[in-house]
């Protein structure tokens, strides 16, 4: 049976592999460059494959940018697990994660801006899907998060938590406030009771 490019399914362990070697390759040059200078020739520059076995495995630059955001945001979920995992107190692990979710941003400002403009454009492509996993997977890490902590419908105060955040995100590079003042503001969006 013949491989056929990206349909991982059909794909041989080293072809997957020389596939993921791309995808690693996007990620380094989206952290960089942005959506703008993601492109086939800088993607091959800062990776160990050509432009032509770029081509082979993503017909669709797209699809591979896609990959690679996806990429991205399951390295970011990972590593606020690992902090969550580092705490025994629900109401802690949640404030650690939440700090370090926006320290992440803090210590590089071109990571929010990629985020907001991969979403600009897959908006404008009418192309949320991939946004809606993104989404869909930060909001059940924070779920996660609130469930033990007894506060009503965990899952909309993730939602709401998440947006909150992606807001503080921007508003962090305008008029930075620190983490005690955000606390609060946290504090009354999670476990104010709501009438």
């Amino acid at each position: 049976m013949s491989a056929v490019p990206g349909r991982s399914d059909r794909l041989s362990p080293n072809q997957l592999a020389k596939q993921e070697q791309i995808v690693e390759a996007a990620r380094v040059v989206l952290a960089r460059d942005g959506l703008a200078g993601c492109t086939v020739r800088a993607i091959a520059d800062a990776g160990p494959l050509t432009k032509s076995a770029i081509h082979y495995y993503f017909a669709d630059i797209d699809v591979l940018i896609d990959r690679a955001m996806a990429a991205h945001i399951t390295a970011f979920a990972s590593g606020l697990r690992d902090v969550a995992a580092a705490y025994d107190d629900p109401r802690e692990r949640l404030f650690a994660v939440v700090e370090e979710y926006l320290s992440v941003f803090a210590a590089n400002p071109n990571a929010a801006f990629l985020w907001f403009e991969y979403w600009i454009a897959a908006g404008r492509a009418q192309h949320p899907q991939a946004i809606d996993v993104m989404l869909t997977s930060l909001t059940e890490l924070l779920a996660e998060l609130l469930a033990p902590l007894d506060v009503d419908d965990p899952r909309a105060r993730a939602r709401a938590l998440l947006s909150y955040l992606l807001g503080t995100v921007v508003q962090q590079r305008v008029r930075p406030r620190p983490f005690a003042t955000l606390r609060g503001d946290i504090e009354a969006l999670c476990f104010a009771n709501y009438g």
